[in-house]
């Protein structure tokens, strides 16, 4: 699994849950979904996303490493 993925698992649940929760509880969860799309939004065009972060300090490794890590294996 890498900081990507993860990322997109998260905000993807996130929108879900805030979603059903809107339906089943209270409107107001909507505006959770729309925090969660607004810093997917601005995540896109700054590349600044503070879960990202965070997993890379936690030693989670991005697509990129993984890549990198595979094409080693494949040239040795």
């Amino acid at each position: 699994m890498t900081v990507e993925r993860i990322v997109f698992i998260l905000a993807g649940g996130f929108i879900l849950l805030s979603l059903a929760l809107s339906q089943l509880h209270h409107p107001y969860w909507l505006w959770f979904t729309a925090f969660v799309g607004a810093n997917l939004f601005q995540s896109g065009f700054t590349r600044f996303c503070l879960l990202a972060i965070i997993l890379k300090k936690a030693g989670v490794p991005t697509e990129s490493q993984k890549a990198m890590a595979s094409a080693e294996i494949q040239t040795s």
